[in-house]
C-alpha cells in the first residue's frame, strides 16, 4: 500500500481522468433518456435504471481511490495472482452462476449481480504485461508465443462456454498488442485468413468451402509442378499441411456455429450475411436500431424528444444499443462528437503508453487501448447494422454496474502506473 503521507494524486494524468468523467456523464445522460419514458425529472429515484447507474457511478469514486492507493509495483508483482483469481471466478460461474438471457455469466450477490468477465479484461491485461515485460521474453520464439496465446485463450474459452462469445471475442484485440511487442506479422495474416474462412464457411457451408479450398490447393501444387519444381520438392509438405490445418478450422467453425452458438447467435449471423431476412423477430433489434439512428437526421430531435427512444422501439437501448439514443436525440452531429471524443481518448491512452519508461506499463497501456477500441468498434457496428448483435457494451456509456466498474478498473490501473510522471497534451 502507498504511504499515508504520499499524495495519491501526484502525477495523475488529469486529461485521462477528465475524459473518463465526461464519457461517464454523457453515458448517464443517455441512460436517463432511455429509461425515463414517463417524463419524471426525479434524478434521485434509485429504483429506476438511471438511478441505479448513478449509484454505480458514485461507488466508482471509492473504487478509483482504492486503485490509486496501491503502489505501481503491486500490480506488476501480483499480476499472476490476479489473473489466477480471475480464472477461478470465471470457472466458478458453472457452479454458482446465475443464468440471465441464456448466459451463465453472473454471480447473484443479493442486492446486485456481478459479471466477472468484465473484470477479467484487466486481469488478462496485467498478465500479458507481466509476461511480455520479462527480460527473457522474446515473441520471436515459439514457446513464448504459446505462453501468450494460452493466457488469452483460457479466459476466452471459459467465457465462450457460458455462452458469451461476444465477450470472448474481445480477447482477439491482444494480438495487436503482442504485434507491437514483436509478434511476427504472419499471425495477423493468419487471423485475417481465419476470419475470412469463418465468414465464407458460414455463408456457403463447410462442404462447399472445403471443396473450394481443395481445388485451390491442387491448383497451387500444379503451378509448382510445372513452373517451380525445385520449390515443390521442399514446399509440398507445407502446402498439404496448410490445407489440413485450414480444413480442420473449417470443420471447427461448423461445430462451433451449430453446437456452441445458441440459435439466437446463429440467426444474427445469418441475417447479417443476408442468408435470411427477419425484421420482426431476431432481426428486429438491428432494424429498429438503424431506423432510430436515421430518424435523428443531422442535428437530432433533442434531449428527451426522441419518439422512438421514448416509445421503447429498440429493446436494450440502455445497454447494447445505447448509441441509438445518441443518433436519434443528438443526430449526426452528436454521433460524430461522441466518436471524435472516443478517438481522442484512445489517442491519449496510446500516446501516454508510448511514453512509458516501464515496459510493463507500456504493454498494459496498449492492452487497454486495444480492449476499449474493440468494444467501441463492435458496439457501434452493431447499432448501425454492420455487425451482428453479440452483447458488447459501449465503454462508460452502456447501463450496468459490472461493465462500468470493469472499465473503471481497466483505465485507472493504467493511470496509476503512469502516475510517476505527467505529460502535456
Amino acid at each position: 500500500m502507498r504511504s499515508r503521507k504520499t499524495n495519491i494524486f501526484h502525477g495523475i494524468d488529469w486529461v485521462l481522468v477528465l475524459f473518463y468523467f465526461v464519457l461517464v456523464f454523457i453515458g448517464w445522460i443517455n441512460i436517463y433518456s432511455a429509461t425515463n419514458t414517463e417524463g419524471n425529472l426525479d434524478l434521485m429515484n434509485f429504483s429506476t435504471e438511471y438511478g441505479k447507474q448513478l449509484i454505480w457511478i458514485g461507488l466508482s469514486i471509492p473504487l478509483i481511490l482504492l486503485i490509486l492507493l496501491f503502489e505501481t509495483k503491486f500490480y506488476e508483482k501480483y499480476a499472476s495472482i490476479i489473473y489466477l483469481i480471475s480464472l477461478i471466478s470465471l470457472a466458478g460461474l458453472f457452479v454458482f452462476g446465475k443464468n440471465i438471457n441464456g448466459a451463465t455469466s453472473w454471480y447473484n450477490l443479493g442486492i446486485f449481480s456481478l459479471q466477472p468477465s468484465e473484470f477479467a479484461k484487466a486481469a488478462v491485461a496485467l498478465a500479458v504485461a507481466k509476461l511480455v515485460s520479462d527480460k527473457q521474453f522474446n515473441l520471436k520464439k515459439i514457446n513464448t508465443q504459446l505462453q501468450s496465446f494460452i493466457i488469452l485463450l483460457l479466459p476466452a474459452f471459459l467465457i465462450t462456454l457460458q455462452p458469451d462469445p461476444g465477450s470472448a471475442l474481445v480477447y482477439s484485440a491482444f494480438i495487436f498488442v503482442l504485434y507491437r511487442e514483436g509478434l511476427p506479422f504472419y499471425y495477423i495474416t493468419i487471423g485475417f485468413i481465419a476470419a475470412s474462412l469463418f465468414v465464407i464457411t458460414l455463408y456457403f457451408g463447410y462442404l462447399y468451402t472445403l471443396i473450394s479450398l481443395l481445388l485451390v490447393s491442387i491448383l497451387i501444387l500444379f503451378y509448382f509442378y510445372f513452373y517451380r519444381k525445385k520449390a515443390l520438392k521442399k514446399g509440398w509438405i507445407k502446402i498439404i499441411g496448410l490445407f489440413i490445418t485450414a480444413a480442420l478450422f473449417i470443420f471447427s467453425v461448423d461445430v462451433v456455429f451449430n453446437k456452441v452458438f445458441e440459435q439466437r447467435h446463429r440467426d444474427r449471423f445469418n441475417i447479417l450475411l443476408g442468408k435470411t431476412t427477419d425484421i420482426k423477430n431476431i432481426g428486429y433489434n438491428t432494424n429498429q436500431s438503424v431506423t432510430t439512428i436515421a430518424s435523428g437526421g443531422f442535428s437530432g430531435r433533442g434531449f428527451l424528444q426522441g419518439e422512438r427512444t421514448q416509445g421503447n422501439f429498440v429493446p436494450e437501448h440502455q445497454t447494447d444499443y445505447i448509441f441509438t439514443i445518441i443518433g436519434e436525440e443528438w443526430g449526426f452531429l452528436g454521433s460524430v462528437f461522441v466518436i471524435i471524443l472516443f478517438m481522442l481518448f484512445f489517442l491519449r491512452i496510446i500516446r501516454t503508453a508510448e511514453k512509458q519508461k516501464s515496459k510493463f506499463s507500456r504493454v498494459y497501456g496498449y492492452s487497454i487501448a486495444a480492449i476499449l477500441f474493440t468494444h467501441f468498434t463492435i458496439n457501434i457496428g452493431m447499432a448501425i447494422g454492420l455487425l451482428p448483435t453479440i452483447g458488447i457494451p459501449l465503454p462508460f456509456f452502456s447501463y450496468g454496474g459490472s461493465a462500468l466498474w470493469g472499465f473503471t478498473v481497466l483505465l485507472f490501473i493504467f493511470i496509476r502506473l503512469d502516475a510517476n510522471k505527467s505529460y502535456e497534451w
